[in-house]
């Protein structure tokens, strides 16, 4: 079975009004060993002006890398959403991520279907997501690039509809990338999914819930950008890496999603109760 490491996800930073750069030096002086940077798409205000933690992959890629060497830190995948059903949005955005990825040695692109176009139906959907990831797994395939597919949306918010988005493509390349708490947002038994899709894992977001957003939001919506530190919240961790520890073939990393630096140190301090 493969190994636990703890990462963070940039998301961290995203309510200090920071760049990347700070994010990845905050991430390393708090002990974090793995990153997970986000990046975008041509440019926007924001993250050019220096009060946001995404990167413009229309900048060198080893910006990323050297940022993430200076600090000690490896990168354990690209954050890259978008809609996989919708081509025109996410077709060439998810491929160049992979691209981008693959320059740099990143090992893992994470996406899922997003919010899907308003005049299309499921069945369409389908075709249109199987297009998207097709296109995607050609280059990941011949890059050693793993896509890890995210239950965030209408159709992966169940454990069926997830698998169904996983087997449109025949491709080693594609994987999971289990979000622990948006399947605990979606309704579901977070332990039970997690079992059944453990032996595809490629990455897990390590992201918690509180009691108090569990009663304004489970069963009413597919997930959230971030929850609270891990420990803090409803999910066991111990069982969590247990599952994955038994069930997991290869090495993963669990990238915490929380909202502030503090809630990203506790994640770190309690996650290393459990994992080597």
């Amino acid at each position: 079975m493969g190994k636990i490491q703890v990462g963070l996800n940039a998301e961290f930073s995203r309510s200090s009004d920071k760049p990347f750069e700070w994010a990845v030096e905050k991430a390393a002086s708090m002990g974090y060993q793995y990153f997970e940077p986000m990046v975008h798409f041509g440019r926007e205000l924001m993250s050019e002006a220096g009060y946001y933690h995404t990167v413009s992959m229309w900048d060198d890629p080893w910006r990323i890398k050297d940022a993430c060497e200076r600090s000690g830190l490896a990168i354990s995948g690209l954050q890259a959403h978008g809609p996989l059903g919708r081509p025109d949005v996410h077709g060439e955005y998810l491929k160049m991520a992979i691209r981008v990825a693959a320059e740099i040695g990143v090992p893992v692109v994470n996406t899922d279907e997003g919010i899907k176009a308003k005049w299309t139906t499921e069945a369409e959907d389908h075709v249109l997501i199987k297009y998207t990831l097709q296109e995607a797994a050609f280059l990941a395939e011949r890059r050693g690039v793993r896509i890890g597919l995210e239950p965030h949306a209408q159709y992966s918010r169940h454990p069926d509809g997830l698998d169904r988005i996983y087997n449109l493509v025949k491709s080693p390349s594609i994987g999971i990338n289990f979000d622990t708490g948006n399947a605990y947002l979606c309704g579901h038994d977070v332990y039970t999914w997690l079992d059944r899709v453990a032996s595809r894992l490629v990455h897990l977001h390590a992201k918690d819930i509180s009691e108090s957003h569990s009663a304004e939001e489970r069963g009413r919506v597919t997930g959230t950008p971030v929850g609270c530190a891990c420990g803090e919240g409803l999910l066991d961790w111990e069982r969590i890496v247990r599952i994955v520890e038994d069930q997991c073939p290869r090495d993963i990393v669990f990238s915490v999603e929380c909202g502030t630096p503090d809630q990203a140190a506790s994640s770190l301090e309690h996650l290393r109760r459990w994992t080597r």
